[in-house]
């Protein structure tokens, strides 16, 4: 049973703990189950926890078993009544036996909860709650969005899809129809494929309209064993991580390309399969990825070559793209740079986790009823003291409290001052003529506020740098409705037109019908000629004044 006294002290972060649950787990020292054991249960649970803590309070577990916490109860549940193997502890152990026999009172409050919120089954009902989209409403009770009353559907968070690329490198996307996915019916959007009353019953795909080449696949859809995904025919990439490469819109024209920070390698291997399309560079390399982490880097290698892209790709592997010299080989000749810098990552589908551990409530009061028709004396019930959990915090966001506020503040500072200079640097590169900034974060600190400065700073006025503005973008980005904030462009701008430039800014948003995961991305252009900074007053006076050389003099 350490598995459940280990998990239930980590369900819920103490005042001495901090991130993620993920950090939480493999963080702990104290362990004596298997960390991802420990971890595995906890993600499940919690994404069950406002079900779950239903069933318990509407059979009275709490109040009919009193050595039960409130975590242990929720956790020993979701095993009973939801893992196919049952409470991982030996029959005899007393607190399996404490719920195994509530397990009929358990799995008839479970059939109800399941009911109550329209889903036929438990596996339309498991569908939602593992991809994220059940929600709670201002009661604390727990209500779908897949219910019949559609009230909240414009508020409604919806799971996130499975995203395969076609990785044009080895095949095409009609090859791929024709293999793969054959038998799978074609959705015509994207809303229809998420419906778990469709999904759940059907094979299901549907070809993404604004990325060339992209399917979007149900939820839990499993294509991972497939010779298509083995082999690299197939890629998981997020529709929004496909923006960058997208945008680029690289021509045999623009020369080398170089990807500043490409470890793992989907961007790298994406900008490779476009290159490969338009033949840019034929046989040679074309594309350099920069990887300064060399562990990191082994990783960029495999990818590259299970895509089957080292024609396209040579890797730099422990070069950190900051040092590198703009006017030396290989960066002079690099035309088209794609930068997804390090950031905090805000944006990431799970990476949030759970916003809230919902765990039943162990006040409530049970009075039991006596079958037998003898007077008894009722005894005193005495409620149990209610536990106040704090909730998980995700590690991105801002924890309670000034000093976790400003912790927040201080990192997304430190990221943006990064970022920013990383940008800069590759404004310098002599012929570079296109660049793609994008980061998977949703904080404005360092998306809109670092193209703004970028914009704004000496070396883009020198050099010519503009933002590619909405309808120069390639027809998959132009059609893109969700763009930039233009306060937040504002807050850091001193001349520059704001709406413009927030217009050509690309943002994604996570938990909404589009799919994506949170994202921003923004391309810079420059047509290769510098501009010479206009003189002062006092420059131009101060030519005048002098005469020259004479004609005796050195002639130039």
């Amino acid at each position: 049973m350490s598995l459940y006294h280990d998990a239930a002290a980590l369900l819920v972060p103490g005042s001495d703990q901090a991130g993620t649950l993920k950090s939480r787990v493999f963080n702990c020292k104290d362990l004596k189950s298997p960390p991802k054991q420990v971890y595995a249960l906890l993600s499940e649970a919690s994404r069950w926890s406002s079900v779950l803590s239903e069933v318990v309070e509407k059979s009275q577990l709490l109040q009919l078993e009193r050595k039960l916490s409130p975590s242990l109860a929720l956790l020993l549940v979701h095993d009973l009544l939801l893992n196919k193997r049952g409470i991982s502890a030996p029959a005899s152990h007393p607190l399996r036996t404490s719920v195994e026999k509530h397990k009929a009172r358990l799995a008839a409050e479970l059939t109800k909860a399941r009911l109550k919120r329209g889903f036929i089954s438990i596996e339309d009902l498991r569908v939602y709650v593992e991809t994220g989209n059940i929600q709670t409403d201002h009661q604390g009770s727990a209500s779908l969005s897949h219910n019949e009353d559609r009230a909240g559907v414009a508020a409604r968070r919806w799971p996130h899809p499975r995203w395969v690329r076609v990785n044009t490198i080895k095949t095409s996307l009609d090859e791929q129809l024709r293999t793969t996915f054959a038998g799978y019916k074609h959705s015509s959007s994207l809303e229809q494929l998420l419906d778990v009353t469709t999904s759940r019953t059907e094979k299901l795909l549907h070809i993404d309209k604004h990325i060339p080449n992209l399917l979007a696949l149900p939820p839990l859809t499993d294509v991972s064993k497939t010779p298509a995904y083995t082999n690299g025919l197939i890629i998981f990439q997020d529709k929004a991580s496909c923006f960058p490469a997208y945008l680029l819109d690289v021509k045999p024209e623009d020369g080398n390309c170089m990807d500043a920070c490409a470890a793992p390698g989907n961007k790298t291997t994406h900008l490779a399969a476009i290159a490969d399309q338009r033949g840019v560079g034929g046989s040679k390399p074309q594309i350099y990825a920069c990887e300064r982490d060399k562990t990191r880097a082994l990783t960029l290698q495999q990818m590259v070559r299970i895509a089957g892209a080292e024609n396209h790709v040579t890797i730099k592997a422990g070069q950190d793209f900051l040092r590198m010299e703009s006017s030396q080989p290989p960066s002079d000749g690099v035309g088209a740079l794609l930068l997804d810098p390090s950031c905090s990552g805000s944006g990431i589908v799970g990476r949030d986790e759970v916003s809230e551990v919902i765990l039943p409530r162990s006040e409530l009061t049970y009075v039991p009823q006596s079958r037998s028709k003898k007077r008894k004396r009722k005894a005193p019930v005495e409620a149990s003291q209610p536990i106040v959990e704090t909730p998980v915090v995700p590690e991105e966001t801002p924890l309670n409290g000034d000093d976790s506020s400003d912790r927040l503040s201080t990192r997304l500072a430190a990221l943006s001052a990064f970022q920013l200079k990383l940008l800069l640097h590759a404004f310098e590169f002599p012929k570079a003529r296109k660049i793609t900034y994008s980061t998977c974060s949703v904080y404005l600190q360092e998306n809109e506020h670092v193209v703004t400065k970028a914009l704004e700073s000496p070396i883009a006025k020198k050099r010519g740098w503009r933002i590619l503005q909405r309808d120069q973008q390639i027809s998959g980005m132009k059609a893109w409705e969700i763009r930039g904030n233009s306060q937040a462009c504002r807050e850091v701008s001193e001349t520059g037109d704001v709406d413009q430039v927030a217009e050509a800014c690309i943002r994604c948003e996570k938990g909404t019908k589009e799919g994506t995961q949170g994202f921003f991305v923004a391309a810079f252009i420059r047509d290769g000629k510098e501009q010479v900074p206009q003189k002062s007053l006092e420059e131009e006076e101060e030519e005048e004044d002098w005469g020259g050389f004479s004609d005796g003099s050195y002639s130039l």
